[in-house]
């Protein structure tokens, strides 16, 4: 029987992807697995058999720990969409040829919804052809936007950087300027506003706070956005503005889009978010006649590894440990899951959930979690929230900068 496993990684990396990578890794070798391979760019490496064999490089505990402060995604990812088994099943002939050449008796991928989806996928192709290949997904996503579990790993250490970041620029940018300024900070998130809301947690006995927050759950009003920001003027030189990268109309048009002729779309026929704070920014100038400045984190969203959550990285290693020990246990076509058994104090374990109930459902901020008015969000989210950035997962430091575990070049 094949006693080898292989691992890939998929979609936008995190802060704490490669925690996951490590959970699998060690995981596996407790277990016996004889060897375990990375694919090099997720699925589409595979199907070039690009391959890497993690002993080579994991060769002791240091290579491990450092591997789980590294950010991004260590084996490289991908955006591929694997089509529907009927419309290419020589596609699916060639992976599992290739799975069988590599001895492959359990196969994970850390990865968001897409990569959910490629689990359901060959999961269902190896029911169909009577494979005994375990096909386990590890969630990876920032977005938090993933069914069946309470978060997802990746989320607290970029609600971390987020909520740091919105922080030092309020107390630099409003607290203690004197020249009236308004501050847009545009925050990832599509369809989902989790990032946006962490913008929440600045909240504190030495910060006030965004003025305001406007999430993609709820249609955005130009003209309510333009009172809130008036009302906000009267009592203050500055304001600070939380937007998600994803709001949008009540016609369905994102505000992003309004300044754009065209916006590009990904594999996945997502469309290429950003632009909606220099929207928002230009607007406000021209509305009120004094200085903006719009904010974008973009990238530094997911990457941000140097303040990292603790309580993340803690989660994420385990979450690909436990996708190991499902696969070992013979399950197949399930994904680990996280769940919270209870808040004070905070209390968390890894589950598994039947990856045909979470790849293609998008989990939004409950609506109960927003004010009437669509400009904040409750205290209940801030409750939710709170546990998941706690602790500090400090890097190594060289020369200055933080040290990383960089995959060797083919």
């Amino acid at each position: 029987m094949a006693k080898n496993i292989i691992v890939g990684q998929s979609g936008g990396p995190s802060a704490v992807i490669n925690a996951s990578l490590a959970g699998v890794y060690v995981r596996a070798k407790e277990k016996g697995y004889d060897t375990v391979y990375g694919m090099r760019n997720g699925i589409q490496g595979l199907l070039f058999e690009r391959v890497v064999d993690l002993d080579d490089i994991l060769k002791s505990e240091l290579e491990v720990e450092l591997l789980k402060k590294t950010p991004a995604a260590f084996l490289g990812s991908c955006r591929f969409k694997l089509p529907e088994i009927d419309e290419a099943k020589g596609t699916y002939e060639r992976i599992f040829a290739i799975l069988e050449k590599l001895e492959i008796k359990a196969f994970i991928y850390i990865g968001g919804n897409d990569s959910m989806d490629t689990i359901r996928k060959l999961s269902d192709y190896g029911a169909m052809v009577g494979s005994d290949i375990r096909f386990i997904g590890a969630p990876k996503t920032i977005d938090n936007d993933l069914a069946e579990t309470d978060h997802t790993p990746g989320y607290g250490s970029a609600a971390k950087y987020i909520a740091t970041s919105l922080k030092e620029c309020l107390l630099d940018e409003v607290v203690y300027s004197t020249k009236r300024t308004i501050y847009i900070m545009e925050i990832m998130g599509r369809n989902a506003g989790w990032l946006t809301a962490a913008a929440a947690l600045a909240r504190g006995d030495d910060c006030p706070g965004p003025d305001a927050i406007y999430l993609p759950e709820v249609n955005f009003d130009i003209e309510q956005f333009k009172s809130k920001v008036a009302s906000s003027l009267v009592t203050k030189n500055n304001v600070m503005i939380a937007v998600s990268e994803g709001i949008h109309l009540a016609d369905g048009t994102f505000v992003c889009e309004m300044s754009k002729d065209n916006v590009a779309v990904d594999a996945f026929g997502h469309k290429q978010m950003g632009g909606t704070a220099a929207f928002l920014a230009a607007y406000c100038e021209k509305e009120f006649g004094i200085k903006t400045r719009p904010i974008e984190l973009s990238t530094l969203q997911r990457c941000a590894a140097h303040i990292g959550s603790l309580t993340d990285v803690t989660e994420a290693y385990a979450s690909g440990a436990k996708a190991v020990v499902a696969a070992h246990d013979g399950k197949t076509g399930m994904m680990t899951t996280l769940v919270r058994h209870s808040d004070k104090p905070y209390t968390c374990t890894v589950g598994l959930a039947d990856v045909h109930n979470v790849s293609n459902v998008e989990r939004c901020v409950p609506l109960e979690w927003i004010t009437e008015d669509g400009s904040n969000v409750s205290a209940d989210f801030e409750f939710y929230a709170r546990p998941l950035i706690l602790g500090e997962n400090l890097p190594v430091m060289i020369n200055g900068v933080p040290r990383h575990l960089v995959l060797p070049k083919e």
